[in-house]
């Protein structure tokens, strides 16, 4: 006597049912941002979907500075359930182009880790040249000149100068038709070394206030010019 196997029993041998998976798909893993330069903080969203048939575990997001923080509004996310990462980029005192990179870790065997990007093009407020004077033994210790000059079109007209060595005098003197100012700066102590930081402080943006840096150093041996 002849059995017969049901077709469907025998169409689960042939062709297995597929394994559940989990599938995390991202929107874009990249972020390009152009913050104003009154912006304390620039943010991305990155969008993902649980393409799968399995839920996802989310590990762990880590950023690669501390100026970066990403916040996960879940975990767990289950099969074509939705959501996203907000990144967040403290600007503080930084210009020009700022790269950052969050990275994602999840249980997804196939795709455990995303890098997700973000780009911030941050506007230039000052240049800041030299950003370092130095007098050497050789040296009299006569005044040296750091030149701030103001980026496109920012109505930037007076600047604060303050020095960590008390020794080191400054006086800012204004070139309205050129847009900068010449930092001057002169020791008035002879017989110690002396390392100090300019703090450069513009009064624009007022909102969102910018400091600069420019770091003095005198040699001990350095003397002072005759009267």
């Amino acid at each position: 006597m002849k059995k017969f196997i049901p077709l469907a029993f025998l169409s689960l041998l042939i062709f297995p049912a597929a394994p559940a998976r989990a599938s995390l798909t991202w929107e874009t893993t990249s972020a390009d941002l152009h913050p104003s330069l009154s912006d304390k903080t620039a943010m991305a969203h990155f969008k993902y979907k649980n393409t799968g048939d399995k839920q996802v575990t989310i590990t762990s997001v880590h950023s690669s500075c501390g100026c970066t923080t990403a916040a996960l509004a879940k975990n767990v996310v289950e099969p074509e359930e939705e959501g996203e990462i907000t990144a967040t980029f403290n600007i503080g005192d930084r210009s020009g182009v700022q790269n950052k990179t969050i990275t994602v870790q999840t249980d997804d065997t196939t795709n455990p880790s995303t890098i997700l990007k973000l780009t911030a093009t941050i506007p230039s407020l000052l240049e800041i040249q030299p950003i370092f004077v130095y007098w050497s033994e050789n040296d009299l210790l006569k005044p040296k000149t750091i030149t701030a000059t103001v980026e496109g079109d920012f109505p930037v007209t007076k600047l604060k100068v303050t020095s960590t060595d008390k020794s080191i005098a400054t006086e800012v003197v204004p070139n309205k038709e050129k847009k900068e100012f010449q930092i001057v700066v002169t020791p008035q102590e002879v017989g110690r070394p002396i390392n100090a930081s300019l703090k450069i402080e513009p009064d624009f943006p007022q909102d969102a206030p910018k400091t600069f840096y420019a770091n003095v150093r005198v040699d001990s041996r350095a003397k002072m010019p005759p009267k």
